[in-house]
């Protein structure tokens, strides 16, 4: 069971007043400020519902991480930022036991997470090179575990936006052994000087994977990126442990904001 609770908890980390403001609209691109720090914080609450045999067992989780990126070019077609993730923190209950991991207190790490915790420890403060073009399409995706970016640099429109514009993008991630699509659609709620507000749903297409994800998120009009999301997830999906084929669904909330120092 060691295996399929790191892949319950990757995959919840992978898979965040609104202002109607009416008048001009807003073309989106992606320029963060050059040589600027950009401190990522993201908190999420999730319920894991498994079905072995006749028995429903619940596992209960509490993620929160902070990963940074730093700007290292912005042209007129091209960002490439330098990220790294810095610290994970989760608190887990299961079968009733409660289990706990600090990358940045490692003495109060459960034991029995050990072999998890060796695994998160190869991935903090290692620095990864990500570029994208100006409408934030990764233009070389990088294998980033445990990676936020996705959820604050998302592809952006062509079009100017005006308060009830929707535009659609897919976003692809590994995840363990899955390969996961999602089909975004967003909605723009509201349009001020200091944000662009939308709203946005997600509809998983991937083999035994299905679900949603539904949210809202603040938007910078002057850097593109996203400085506030919140979300809600429904995930099913099966997966295979010792000759079993388990029912799990995975729910929740997350939410994640953005701090440029």
């Amino acid at each position: 069971m060691k295996r399929l609770s790191l892949i319950a908890i990757v995959m919840v980390f992978a898979l965040t007043a609104l202002s109607f403001t009416a008048g001009k609209g807003v073309s989106l691109r992606l320029k963060p400020n050059q040589n600027k720090t950009y401190v990522i914080e993201s908190k999420s609450n999730q319920t894991t519902l498994m079905k072995v045999q006749s028995q429903t067992m619940r596992m209960s989780q509490t993620i929160e991480a902070r990963q940074t990126f730093i700007t290292k070019e912005v042209s007129e077609n091209k960002v490439v930022v330098e990220t790294q993730l810095e610290a994970i923190k989760f608190n887990m209950s299961q079968m009733g036991m409660n289990l706990t991991y600090d990358s940045e207190n490692p003495q109060s790490t459960s034991p029995m997470l050990a072999n998890q915790a060796s695994e998160f420890d190869k991935l903090i403060n290692k620095p990864t090179l990500v570029s994208y073009d100006e409408l934030g399409h990764n233009e070389d995706p990088a294998d980033i575990d445990m990676n936020q970016l996705s959820n604050i640099i998302i592809e952006l429109p062509e079009e100017e936006l005006n308060v009830g514009s929707t535009w659609t993008c897919v976003k692809t991630q590994d995840i363990s052994e899955y390969s996961i699509n999602v089909n975004m659609t967003y909605t723009v709620t509201g349009i001020s000087k200091k944000s662009v507000e939308v709203s946005f749903v997600g509809t998983v297409d991937a083999q035994e994977i299905t679900g949603t994800y539904e949210g809202t998120a603040s938007i910078s009009p002057v850097t593109g990126l996203v400085m506030s999301c919140s979300v809600k997830n429904n995930i099913s999906l099966t997966v295979s442990e010792q000759g079993m084929t388990l029912p799990v669904t995975v729910s929740g909330t997350s939410t994640i904001t953005v701090v440029e120092k």
